[in-house]
């Protein structure tokens, strides 16, 4: 457990860390006001995210039938489905599908796997991992932690990018532009997505009725990442899933858009393995793309979550981020504010279920407790009455 004063230490140590608040300070002007243009522009996704705050309401109560369908769906499309309860379940799985060969691994940027340290794991196994978004490479090069739900290294500076891509051997240098800068990036991480022998993904969504998974992007790195490697393996927490493919479209259409990036450059699909039905309608597996596709559902701790008054309600939370860019105590220190994988106010309540309550009451204390996370949330989710559950769960502790 993460005691206040250890907390307090490293958010000190983040408000005199001048690189760190150059590059949050020039990435906020830019994103706070990124979504209140989208949803002035596009207002149907407020009617939008209230319709698919209903949907999760429901399919939370029933998650057990849901998980079963997509297992069973996920077979029907030639594809394989598993469910892990835990870590340690969900590493084994990914072992014995990765095999113990070397490999050379492409991920796409997914917060369930920062939760599993899959990337460290899969290196510690002697696999060669490079994480494909630009945002994710620069955390994987600093050994840092994401520090944004959608933008991992919003902290960053210009300056500091450059360096830690120099250290991996992309040709940058300080005196480029922004776009030569992703230039390098772009030649340097081709080559590894012709040559990888498996792609690794999370999931925006996953649709019940098909196994169907979605994924919001705009890098264009994870349709390489799905589609180029021979193997496809997609981790999914179970709070994902919805319905139908209709209903998880309408998901990643509000998640984009509260996340201030829309419309979305790709949203895409895969449901199974690439196929060809071009001679005589007869369906062969496994063409340009992947001929292996697996799916794991991962609890985590949301189960458990499920089952408390207070917590079940951030299982609603489509991690779009925008709490955390609306939060005076995020704007100046980002997810140091917070557990292991998550921070700022949502942040505080995913610690409580993916890792420990005690750690998460603990970095509740620092919250001002001004609710403008609750205003900004698509899903309206209560975040100041879950965290005064937290401070209240820590004060009967020390009594």
């Amino acid at each position: 457990m993460k005691k206040i004063d250890a907390i307090l230490k490293e958010i000190y140590t983040a408000l005199d860390d001048q690189s760190l608040q150059s590059g949050l300070q020039r990435t906020l002007k830019n994103l706070l006001p990124a979504s209140h243009k989208v949803l002035k522009r596009w207002p149907y996704l407020i009617k939008l995210a209230d319709e698919v705050r209903k949907i999760r309401e429901e399919t939370l109560k029933n998650l057990d039938y849901y998980i079963d369908e997509i297992i069973k769906n996920v077979e029907s499309i030639n594809g394989k489905g598993y469910f892990a309860k835990d870590r340690h379940e969900a590493i084994k799985i990914i072992d014995e599908i990765v095999g113990n060969d070397r490999k050379l691994i492409v991920k796409a940027k997914s917060m369930v796997t920062e939760e599993l340290k899959l990337r460290e794991h899969l290196i510690e196994k002697g696999h060669i991992v490079y994480e494909t978004d630009l945002g994710e490479l620069l955390i994987q090069i600093s050994k840092d932690k994401p520090m944004h739900a959608i933008a991992p290294a919003i902290h960053m500076s210009r300056e500091k990018a450059v360096k830690l891509l120099k250290n991996i051997g992309v040709h940058v240098s300080e005196e480029m532009s922004y776009e030569d800068i992703v230039k390098g990036v772009r030649m340097f991480l081709r080559e590894k997505f012709i040559n990888a022998d498996v792609g690794i993904s999370g999931a925006n969504v996953v649709a019940a009725d098909s196994g169907a998974t979605i994924l919001i992007s705009n890098e264009g790195n994870i349709r390489l990442s799905t589609i180029l490697p021979p193997k496809h393996i997609a981790i999914a927490s179970i709070e994902k899933i919805m319905p139908t493919i209709n209903d998880a479209y309408k998901q990643a259409l509000v998640q984009a858009g509260y996340a201030g990036l829309y419309p979305p450059t790709y949203l895409s699909l895969t449901a199974g393995p690439s196929s060809t039905a071009d001679i005589e309608y007869h369906r062969v597996y496994g063409v340009h793309g992947p001929k292996e596709f697996h799916l794991i559902l991962y609890d985590g701790g949301r189960s458990d979550a499920i089952k408390n008054q207070y917590l079940w309600e951030q299982l609603l939370c489509i991690k779009c981020g925008r709490c955390q860019a609306e939060c005076p105590i995020w704007d100046l220190v980002a997810n140091i504010w917070g557990g292991s994988v998550y921070g700022g106010p949502m942040g505080i309540v995913w610690t409580a279920i993916t890792e420990d309550i005690d750690t998460a009451a603990q970095l509740a204390l620092i919250c001002l407790g001004c609710g403008r996370c609750k205003e900004v949330c698509p899903m309206k989710i209560n975040m100041p009455d879950i965290i005064r559950y937290l401070k209240t769960y820590i004060s009967k502790t020390i009594i």
